[in-house]
């Protein structure tokens, strides 16, 4: 796998190797140094890792064991080992949990435990731990949410699930509507996202959030300044409002910086949002408010 996190990338490859190039001032490359890497480093440990995922200024790795491992800036306890010092290294979440799945957001990180539960760590100064409070935890907290889950995505500072019975839920910050409940209000426990939608996967950014539904539908809601829903315009929607151009997606990705991609159902990527650095990929730096064709070769 491949993730990106705000200047620093990580992979594992085929055979579970994990590597990380990039910004490294926090240790967040995880090769027991904080020097900055112009090509991949091999993370040290000797880890085998079957997914690496990226946060603003640290990364998180899952074994096939179901152990998770965390390195970089833990100022908010975001590497989930019960301290709050940075680690250029790779450190075990503590607690004995066996996840799934593993999602770093910009200062704290959620996992999926393979039974299905939600677990979370790190910054809560916006409620993003769910657990109806605003203290940061070093080690992994239950939000007060019930239910079994196969799916969870950690944003800058809201977070978001999805049940097995496809139900969405997300908390935190809500500026904009990021939360997809109809309010603006921030909210310290998980919040049911409106309009009964059924959804597979959804990816919080910053501000906004977009999930896929289980008809292949692509929903966004939340802050909408650049054009990032993808919906034609440039106002908010505090509920799920439906991607432009009437396509069916196999994956979206939203990024936390005002803009999204996806992949259609016929493997065409798109973009939207704001494009000032290029990152829309249609060969110019001006934003757009619904999907464009990424340029290929």
């Amino acid at each position: 796998n491949i993730t990106t996190g705000h200047q620093h990338t990580c992979g594992a490859t085929s055979t579970s190797v994990g590597y990380c190039w990039g910004w490294n001032s926090y240790g967040q490359l995880g090769d027991g140094t904080t020097t900055d890497r112009l090509t991949p480093v091999l993370v040290s440990g000797g880890l085998l890792f079957s997914s690496i995922v990226g946060g603003a200024q640290h990364s998180c790795g899952l074994l096939s064991s179901g152990a998770a491992y965390c390195w970089g800036d833990n100022s908010s306890g975001q590497l989930g080992n019960g301290g709050l010092s940075p680690s250029s290294v790779p450190v075990l979440v503590t607690g004995g949990f066996l996840f799934a799945q593993v999602s770093a957001g910009d200062l704290h990180t959620c996992g999926r435990t393979t039974a299905g539960a939600i677990l979370c760590w790190g910054e809560n100064g916006q409620g993003q731990l769910g657990n109806g409070g605003t203290t940061d935890s070093p080690t992994p907290v239950s939000p007060s949410l019930a239910g079994t889950f196969r799916w969870v995505n950690a944003g800058g500072d809201i977070t978001c699930a999805v049940t097995t019975t496809n139900a969405a839920y997300c908390w935190g910050n809500n500026q904009g509507g990021s939360l997809g409940n109809g309010t603006t209000t921030n909210s310290l426990v998980p919040v049911t996202v409106s309009g009964s939608l059924l959804f597979n996967s959804i990816f919080a950014g910053l501000r906004h959030a977009c999930g896929i539904t289980t008809g292949s539908d692509a929903y966004c809601w939340g802050l909408n300044s650049a054009g990032q829903l993808g919906i034609g315009s440039n106002s908010n929607a505090t509920t799920p409002t439906r991607v432009s151009g009437g396509f069916t997606w196999k994956a979206i990705s939203a990024s936390r910086n005002e803009n999204t991609c996806g992949i259609t159902s016929t493997d065409v990527l798109y973009c939207w949002g704001t494009g000032f650095f290029g990152q829309l990929g249609d060969g110019g730096i001006t934003g757009v408010n619904s999907p464009k064709a990424v340029l290929t070769s």
